[in-house]
């Protein structure tokens, strides 16, 4: 759903279809749950958190929701995400079915942790 009117997160929930609403909150929950300390905006029309740079994109779509937390994290999990459609840098988890959500709570704490470690060798290197 890329919508350039939607300036905002709740924006972005509001114009969900209603069927997607909770599913869509259910999973944005778990994000923001193992990732405190981003910030969370949106960019390329969906919502999107950034801690030391972009952490993960997340999104509803037509028939599932997807997260998108760069190719590094689809390689890592790879073998735990034999069960979910997967692209370079796509996880797909289809609407109506429960959200793996220890999974997704690995990945984004993979992604803080990467992030973390990213900005830590940066900061050294100046």
């Amino acid at each position: 759903m890329k919508d350039t009117s939607i300036l905002s997160v709740q924006d972005y929930i509001k114009k969900l279809p209603k069927e997607q609403r909770s599913g869509f909150e259910e999973l944005r929950e778990i994000i923001l749950k193992h990732a405190p300390d981003a910030v969370e905006g949106m960019s390329y029309g969906m919502p999107s958190l950034k801690y030391h740079g972009m952490l993960i994109y997340y999104a509803s779509h037509t028939s599932h929701y997807a997260i998108y937390p760069m190719a590094n994290a689809i390689v890592v999990f790879k073998e735990q995400l034999s069960n979910f459609e997967t692209s370079k840098g796509t996880i797909k988890f289809p609407h109506g079915k429960p959200f793996p959500k220890k999974l997704i709570s690995d990945i984004v704490k993979f992604r803080v942790q990467e992030n973390k470690e990213k900005f830590e060798l940066k900061k050294k290197k100046k």
